[in-house]
């Protein structure tokens, strides 16, 4: 496993476009290694936690999304392992694979999510990017430094109040799991760990390549 932090394999991209509907029949073909890694990755999506699936994570690992900053894997533990709690169901439509290099795989995504308190169903549509973590990435079980989430075009800022929020509500809801699945990552909150790293924008002035996906 690579001793740099999470933070620091951070993908920065602005999207031409914000449309992420995936189209599986376009979808790069994996190495059999890699293919685990990403069935792992969507049943985690898919509200099927387990420990050996969020092992897939390094330590010291980031998950920046929409509503979530999460910085070491024992927090990444809380959210899978809250979605169940959360979600009646979530069901993967379908992915394709757009990218597939040595330290980095992106795929659309395609998830539809049916909530437990309001009986309804959300359908979301999402650029998913995982860097690799250099030290794992020719093994069997190749794992992940920094996972990013997007459902739009622009990249995120980790500024303001919004990203003040991803972080708290990752910080806290770990503390409330009361879940053996989670506190078996425990230690990981003494990961080692760097600066987030603060953009002002998520375009091109804020370090976000602009990319067609």
């Amino acid at each position: 496993m690579s001793t740099k932090p999470g933070e620091q394999f951070e993908p920065r991209q602005t999207s031409t476009t914000d449309d992420f509907h995936p189209d599986p029949s376009k979808s790069i073909k994996l190495s059999p290694a890699r293919q685990r890694l990403i069935d792992d990755i969507v049943a985690l999506y898919s509200c099927q936690p387990t420990v050996e699936r969020v092992k897939r994570y390094t330590p010291d690992c980031v998950y920046d999304d929409q509503f979530v900053y999460a910085d070491n894997r024992y927090k990444m533990a809380g959210q899978w392992f809250a979605l169940p709690k959360l979600f009646n169901g979530s069901k993967n439509e379908g992915y394709e694979i757009i990218k597939n290099e040595n330290d980095l795989i992106q795929f659309k995504n395609e998830q539809s999510w049916t909530f437990r308190i309001i009986p309804t169903t959300a359908t979301i549509n999402a650029l998913v990017s995982l860097s690799l973590d250099p030290g794992t990435v020719d093994s069997d079980f190749i794992q992940v430094k920094y996972h990013k989430d997007q459902a739009n075009d622009k990249d995120y800022s980790h500024n303001g109040v919004g990203f003040s929020f991803k972080k708290w509500q990752a910080d806290n809801v770990v503390k409330y799991m009361n879940s053996p699945d989670v506190e078996a990552f425990k230690g990981d909150q003494n990961a080692a760990k760097d600066h987030v790293r603060r953009y002002g924008t998520g375009t091109e002035d804020g370090k976000a390549p602009k990319q067609n996906f």
